[in-house]
């Protein structure tokens, strides 16, 4: 089993869904967990399920907002191993009618968002020179298709870009870094189309394992990537969607 008793990392968009699993699984290996996010009622919610943790108010497609967030986490709990850039947002419409305000819109929180909450946790590793853990939480809509959904696909992709060049160009300072890859998962983000019977039997149908994923099964994925043993993982894309690219 993972140990991390000592152990501080972020979570952004830890307050609810699957960036709480990941705060749940974090904590139940021992860790001490930031929650970044912008609800601060939801991410107080949060904090007191999981206990070791605490909230920052943070909207990660903002700059400054990004280096403050980081600055408080490092004064109250005085490091940071590990980071997880799982922050995002979604949208549908039909590609020749999206607006570049909407692709713009998703872009900054999935993407610039990423970015800039990766800079911050790689500047303090680097200064640090301890090493730690950095990812991003990508999507299987990043390798296939996925109409009406340009947008969102399309950063899920540059996220993995992302992660690849940073596992490479960050090895020597012993900074890890991988993308989780979801498929289908119960949270807020997929609640429009459980209005549609049919779209949910096609997903479910799609899926060997026949049931969407749930935020409690991204915990133990979260531990793993934390863990400072681990030192020979990097530049990874783990899937974990029941098996739905592959069939």
């Amino acid at each position: 089993m993972t140990d991390l008793q000592g152990h501080v990392a972020v979570v952004t968009g830890g307050n609810r869904g699957l960036g709480l699993g990941l705060a749940q699984g974090l904590v139940a290996a021992g860790a001490t967990v930031a929650v970044w996010a912008r609800d601060e009622d939801r991410t107080a919610q949060a904090c007191a399920e999981l206990g070791r943790a605490i909230g920052v108010r943070c909207d990660v497609a903002d700059e400054a907002q990004v280096s403050a967030a980081m600055a408080r986490t490092l004064d109250e709990l005085g490091k940071v191993d590990s980071v997880f850039a799982n922050a995002g947002v979604t949208g549908g419409a039909p590609f020749v009618d999206m607006s570049l305000a909407e692709w713009r819109r998703v872009m900054a929180v999935n993407l610039d968002g990423t970015f800039l909450t990766l800079r911050a946790g790689a500047r303090h590793l680097v200064e640090r020179g301890e090493g730690g853990s950095l990812v991003a939480v990508s999507s299987v809509s990043a390798i296939h298709g996925a109409p009406r959904l340009e947008h969102y696909s399309a950063s899920k992709t540059a996220v993995l870009a992302l992660v690849r060049g940073l596992a490479v160009e960050l090895a020597r300072h012993r900074i890890r870094c991988n993308a989780i890859l979801p498929g289908w998962t119960e949270t807020e983000m997929i609640e429009p189309g459980k209005a549609n019977p049919r779209w949910v039997d096609a997903t479910i149908g799609r899926t060997p394992l026949r049931r969407w994923g749930v935020p409690g099964d991204f915990g133990a994925i979260a531990a793993y990537l934390a863990d400072p043993t681990l030192l020979f993982h990097t530049g990874d894309s783990v899937v974990l969607d029941g098996g739905y690219s592959i069939f």
